[in-house]
């Protein structure tokens, strides 16, 4: 029998993966924008794709 290692639950889990390459002006903005805001990198990625939601055809 094998132990599976648990991490904290959680009500939102995040199953998805995406690597992205990044050009240097959107570095700087990304790093400007998590300092601003005091979140991850990855906090500030969630919050830019939800914002493409009012973009999307209906």
């Amino acid at each position: 029998m094998t132990n599976k290692k648990m991490g904290r639950p959680t009500d939102n889990p995040k199953p998805y993966r995406v690597n992205v390459r990044l050009d240097v002006e959107s570095k700087e903005i990304l790093d400007a924008y998590t300092e601003q805001e005091n979140i991850t990198a990855m906090e500030a990625v969630r919050r830019s794709i939800k914002k493409l939601q009012d973009d999307l055809k209906k």
